[in-house]
């Protein structure tokens, strides 16, 4: 039986990844990097800053490559204050979860300083009594550990929750953590979430399918 939803964060909660791209589109040339839009979601979308560093700029130590993401991610909140808005629908799914008793929690390989922000601003922190940041674990996304670190703390089996994610990295993540997992094809194509192992896809949460889902058999938009 359902008795958890959790949520990615950058492109779940809100579309976020427009100013992410933007951002490294602009840092990235400073190291003689060219990025577009395929390139940003095959190689950055959803990983850790950490992650990105070592991949694309293997020529920065950790340190400078700690300085480049804190520097990228405060470039990011300057830009996002007055963008961010909630996806479609996921207030009026949220209030319903809540009428459920449903437990709910967020699961984000964000910064925390990030994930918190973009909370506020949304106005969710209260939502959201659980914050799994992948900087506070050994690994982040794709890697498991994020999202059983979730079902750990909730005291739940993997067959007990459901995860929304829109990223490759997050969604290898609460597959391979056993978890039943849709997809948010806001920054990727519909055949690409599916390949990837979601059991469904939405464009936002306003996607009628939902209501074909067992889990929200009762939920009306």
């Amino acid at each position: 039986m359902l008795q958890a939803v959790l949520f990615d964060i950058d492109g779940t909660l809100a579309n976020t990844d427009p100013i992410h791209f933007q951002i490294w589109q602009q840092l990235l040339q400073d190291y003689g990097l060219q990025i577009d839009r395929p390139f940003y979601r095959k190689h950055l979308s959803g990983r850790t800053n950490a992650a990105i560093a070592q991949d694309l700029l293997p020529q920065l130590s950790i340190a400078e490559g700690d300085r480049l993401g804190i520097a990228k991610e405060e470039r990011f909140r300057e830009f996002a204050q007055d963008q961010l808005e909630p996806m479609p629908g996921l207030l009026r799914l949220i209030d319903w979860l809540k009428l459920q008793d449903w437990k709910l929690a967020v699961v984000s390989n964000a910064p925390r300083l990030n994930a918190e922000f973009i909370l506020q601003t949304l106005k969710l922190e209260k939502t959201f009594p659980m914050v799994i940041i992948a900087e506070d674990l050994p690994v982040g996304k794709p890697d498991p550990l994020p999202y059983q670190e979730a079902l750990r703390r909730l005291d739940l089996a993997a067959e007990m929750a459901v995860v929304f994610e829109d990223s490759p990295s997050g969604i290898r993540s609460a597959v391979a953590a056993g978890i039943t997992t849709i997809g948010v094809a806001s920054t990727h194509p519909h055949s690409t979430l599916y390949d990837l192992g979601s059991t469904l896809v939405i464009d936002d949460f306003t996607d009628e399918r939902l209501l074909k889902m067992g889990f929200f058999s009762s939920y009306t938009q």
